[in-house]
């Protein structure tokens, strides 16, 4: 008998590839929105603009755990 817990240990369930698909797509929109911000909006949220163009630039996969919902 074989153990094939082991033989795929980064396979996903299709809901969790859904769900994971959805949470990029999602943070891919919130920092397409980020960018296209004017500067009072940046100062009321208390970020710079080089600091929002920074992190629109950065790859909808790119994001910590913690933005993703339980």
């Amino acid at each position: 008998m074989s153990d094939t817990s082991f033989a795929r240990p980064f396979a996903v369930s299709r809901a969790q590839g859904f769900s994971r698909l959805l949470h990029w797509m999602a943070v891919a929109k919130t920092r397409r929105d980020l960018s296209a911000l004017d500067s009072a909006a940046l100062q009321d949220i208390g970020v710079s603009a080089e600091q929002a163009q920074a992190e629109a630039a950065r790859p909808m996969w790119d994001a910590p755990s913690r933005w993703i919902k339980s």
